[in-house]
């Protein structure tokens, strides 16, 4: 009996030995957004004859990809591959966030983005955001990588789900998301009918001048940049929250 108990530890010992956790590369994100849900939010009295004949021109989902560059000390999440026929539907597929441009320095614990929320830019410096994230049991597989299920909330009522792999061990994500025991392949946030999820993980090594963030816009922190927001949608009325809420993602 002892015999075989020594045979198995040796056994784990040696697989554990052989585990391979990946600490640098390139993860490319397809985001989906589900426009036919923005549309009925948008009919505030009834349904609109606009709205309704637009349905019948463009797809029910927009699609848009997004890259993230990551090692153990940085990350940098950007736009990636353009897809023919999106610009027309931007209005609906993506609001404020099609274009920002997200670094997160997970060795000095902070984080500077580029943001667009329509004509105005931003720069936005700050610390990383801290969110209380909860373990769920729900495991699943993406692009390879066995994944754990955690929720969270953002804007105090935001109903966050995220997937993260404890194979990628680097606490990063799509946007400012991270903070989990491993990286996030998958993110959705149902109130903005949207998913993230990773098509492929590359195994390659960034370049210094891959974690570079352009300046240029109105220097804010993340509190200044949702009291700007909020103050620019007051009278946007029922759709000023979602506008609020992809700002700040």
């Amino acid at each position: 009996m002892k015999r075989h108990f020594l045979t198995i530890s040796i056994i784990l010992c040696a697989v554990a030995a052989n585990a391979q956790f990946t600490t640098a590369g390139k993860i490319e994100y397809e985001r989906k957004v589900n426009i036919y849900a923005q549309m009925k939010e948008m009919e505030e009295d009834g349904p609109n004859p606009f709205l309704e004949q637009m349905k019948s021109k463009i797809p029910k989902f927009n699609s848009s990809f997004f890259d993230l560059v990551f090692d153990t000390s940085r990350s940098i999440y950007k736009p990636g591959k353009e897809v023919e026929g999106n610009n027309a539907f931007k209005m609906f597929g993506g609001g404020p966030a099609t274009a920002n441009i997200v670094m997160t320095d997970f060795t000095a614990k902070t984080v500077k983005a580029n943001k667009k929320v329509f004509e105005q830019k931003f720069f936005v410096e700050d610390t990383m955001r801290n969110i209380e994230w909860t373990v769920k049991d729900e495991i699943r597989t993406i692009a390879n990588f066995k994944c754990h299920k955690a929720v969270a909330k953002i804007c105090d009522s935001v109903y966050v789900v995220a997937f993260y792999t404890e194979d990628i061990i680097v606490s990063g994500g799509p946007e400012m998301f991270g903070g989990l025991p491993g990286m996030i392949l998958e993110l959705a946030i149902p109130r903005l009918h949207t998913t993230w999820t990773a098509d492929k993980v590359e195994l390659i090594a960034p370049k210094e001048t891959d974690f570079v963030v352009p300046d240029k816009g109105k220097k804010v922190n993340e509190k200044e940049l949702y009291e700007t927001v909020q103050a620019s949608f007051k009278d946007w009325g029922k759709m000023a929250p979602r506008n609020i809420w992809w700002t700040v993602l």
